[in-house]
């Protein structure tokens, strides 16, 4: 695998040319900018109703309401019928694919556009991401340091930050991640994101209250941020602090009803003695699962990982990882599905998933709880405790329930 170098790490930042972002508009409010584009788009101009469509994939951002998503393609698909050549519609065509999961057809879409502009860093930002999701890490890289020679800023340094946890190196990522937040961005979500996200970073490798100060200032830039809520959820779960993570995860769910809140909820009610709460989340999550069934939705490996993790719907959770995989060959992807076949009793099936999931050295430490379970499964001890006692060490309160699992299961094989 490729290094990215980041060799202009410390360059000035500049701010990211974007269709959503319009200088007429001075208002950092999504909901302020989406009324006003609302108004400007009906001119007909090309460029203004561009504009709201860049709106609406932040407002999509911002909420998981993916009605956005839908209003952002069908405008681009009207400006691209005109105008089949129209450069900001082709722009926000790979940052709507990306977020239908169309990886490979943005990373061809990418490649023409990078040929059209090499100088765009836009293009090389959405062909990394496309490659990262199709676990293409050695174009990826290519691609990102590509996005970084030409603008770095805060939406190329997140970006590098991500490929480098995947690449295990967990204290250049966080460094690069604050520098994506001390680069800022129009939009204070984005901001916020980063916050996020290096409150998780910290959190997956057991900085506990640098990753409370990162969610907290995530919800000072952004007010009711539900990643932030989650992520504390997570952490207070971890410190035994129960009834906190509870409103933290309840709030996170009002504003999303994520399959992964719910259970996270079911598990804090279970140990709070509040059964019936308890069996409402879990009925929860197979509503998720009903709605999106309904909704012909193949894919979602989250969803899956509740499942295994839960025990149940077993084979649900073997067909949502194994549909994932055909169109997202990421480390995390594998991870999910070594997972689901381990639960399904597939052991060697499942061990070839965890060697791809576990190939960049990702330090996840799931991702080796998950290898240590399998090995047991295998029969190759060795292995299995080299794993746990690599997931406990990253993170021993990793999850609850799950660091619980991997704690009692390496004392077993431990003792004498």
């Amino acid at each position: 695998m490729r290094v990215l170098a980041l060799w202009i790490l410390w360059c000035a930042p500049i701010l990211a040319e974007s269709p959503a972002f319009d200088n007429r508009i001075a208002s950092p409010s999504t909901d302020e900018r989406v009324a006003a584009y609302e108004k400007l788009a009906g001119s007909g101009d090309p460029h203004d109703q561009n504009v709201l469509a860049g709106a609406y994939i932040q407002k999509m951002r911002e909420t998981t309401d993916f009605a956005y998503i839908d209003r952002a393609a069908r405008i681009v698909a009207h400006v691209l019928a005109a105008a089949p050549d129209n450069y900001e519609a082709l722009r926000l065509r790979s940052e709507i694919g990306l977020e239908r999961h169309q990886f490979a057809e943005v990373a061809e879409f990418s490649r023409q556009m990078t040929r059209i502009t090499p100088d765009d860093a836009w293009n090389w930002g959405t062909l990394g991401d496309a490659l990262m999701e199709l676990g293409q890490y050695d174009g990826a890289a290519d691609a990102y340091q590509k996005m970084i020679s030409l603008r770095p800023d805060q939406s190329s340094y997140n970006r590098a930050s991500y490929y480098r946890w995947v690449m295990g190196d967990a204290g250049g990522a966080i460094a690069i991640m604050r520098q994506a937040i001390v680069s800022g961005s129009f939009a204070p979500e984005n901001t916020a994101w980063c916050l996020a996200e290096l409150g998780n970073l910290y959190f997956k490798t057991g900085r506990m209250a640098e990753a409370d100060g990162a969610y907290r200032a995530a919800l000072r830039t952004f007010e009711g941020y539900y990643p932030a809520y989650a992520g504390l959820g997570r952490l207070q779960a971890a410190q035994g602090r129960y009834d906190d993570a509870i409103a933290s995860f309840k709030r996170a769910q009002s504003a999303v009803p994520m399959p992964e809140y719910a259970a996270a909820l079911a598990d804090l009610f279970a140990r709070s003695g509040r059964r019936a709460e308890s069996e409402r989340q879990l009925q929860l999550i197979d509503v998720v699962d009903k709605m999106a069934r309904a909704n012909r939705e193949k894919t979602n490996r989250n969803l899956a990982l509740v499942f295994a993790d839960e025990n149940r719907n077993l084979a649900r959770a073997l067909e949502l990882a194994q549909a994932e995989l055909e169109v997202r060959g990421d480390v995390y992807t594998y991870d999910a599905l070594a997972w689901a076949l381990y639960r399904n009793g597939q052991f060697a099936d499942a061990g070839e998933a965890s060697r791809k999931a576990l190939q960049c050295g990702t330090r996840e430490p799931a991702f080796h709880y998950h290898a240590g379970m399998i090995a047991i499964a295998l029969g190759n001890k060795t292995e299995a405790v080299q794993h746990l006692e690599r997931a406990l060490a990253l993170s021993p309160y990793f999850d609850p329930r799950q660091a619980e699992i991997a704690a009692a299961s390496l004392r077993a094989l431990q003792a004498p």
